[in-house]
Formats: structure tokens, sequence, C-alpha cells
């Protein structure tokens, strides 16, 4: 009898597979949105880090325009525009990503986009008449990674604000 106790315990200890990484949640409320030199109606690619994870929005071209919106403006995820979320190996920085040749650490250990989703853009003309005040939400996105998993908790909707000039 102990002796199949300690097989049925052996194989239930041999079955548990504990190395694949799960993401449950991605929570991206205390950083801000960060971007490349000034932004302007032409900028592209903005992004989020959290210590050793960036969220990467890449926008379509045209979306940011220097004229206040009638609503939102959308553009679908994915085929418009792009959303990217990278683990890396180590604390990353603004530099990984402004740099024309990026730096060799930290390397990316997983990278997952978005299967479906929609990037809202809200634009206001400021007191000053001259600034662009541009709102950008993220709705309805999903992730999943290569295991199938989906993403189920993505407190990411105000992904920040961007002003351009004229």
């Amino acid at each position: 009898m102990k002796q199949v106790i300690l097989f049925a315990f052996l194989g239930l200890l041999l079955s548990c597979d504990d190395g694949d990484l799960q993401i449950e949640t991605l929570n991206f409320d205390d950083s801000t949105i960060a971007f490349c030199g000034t932004a302007t109606t032409a900028s592209q690619v903005f992004f989020k880090i959290n210590g050793d994870e960036a969220l990467i929005l890449t926008l379509e071209a045209g979306i940011l325009k220097n004229e206040v919106s009638d609503g939102s403006l959308e553009s679908a995820i994915p085929g418009n525009s792009k959303i990217t979320y990278r683990i890396f190996s180590g604390t990353v920085s603004n530099t990984y990503f402004c740099s024309d040749i990026p730096p060799t650490s930290p390397t990316v250990v997983d990278e997952i986009e978005a299967i479906d989703g929609k990037v809202l853009v809200n634009t206001i003309l400021l007191e000053d008449g001259i600034t662009y005040q541009h709102t950008i939400q993220l709705s309805e996105i999903s992730l999943v990674n290569e295991n199938g998993s989906r993403i189920t908790d993505l407190s990411i909707n105000d992904f920040g604000v961007v002003t351009t000039t004229e």
C-alpha cells in the first residue's frame, strides 16, 4: 500500500509543469506614455514601460490630426494599428526604443501582439489656439500568447495624452 501511495505521489509531482510563462494581467496604469523626439501628427510609435515590460503602440498613419475631432477616430487592431507587449531580460528604458541602434541588453524574452481591439483618438484644441491634445484610448484589446492563454485583465484603457502644435 505504501508503494502505491509513493508511486501516486511521484506521478503527481512529475506531472506538474511550472516552466511556462503565464501572463494573467498587464498593469501600465502608473506608466506614462513615451515617444522618441517631439510628438507630431506624423508620430506613430508610442510606448509605456513598467520595469522589464513594455507596451508598444504603433498608430495608423494620419490618425493624429491637428484638427478637433467630432467624437473618436477609430483604428482597428490588428490591421491599421498594432499593440505589442514585450517582456525583457532586465529593466528597459526609453533609450532602448529611441536609439538608432538598439542596445544589446536587455533582450526580449517574450513578445505578444494583440489579435483584436481598437485604438480611439479624441482631439481637442487647447486655449492657446495652436496646441492640439490627443487622448489615446484602447478598447477591447485581446492578447493571446503562443500557448493560447488569453490575458484576462487588461487595465490599459487610457493609453495616454499627446500634444502637437501647428
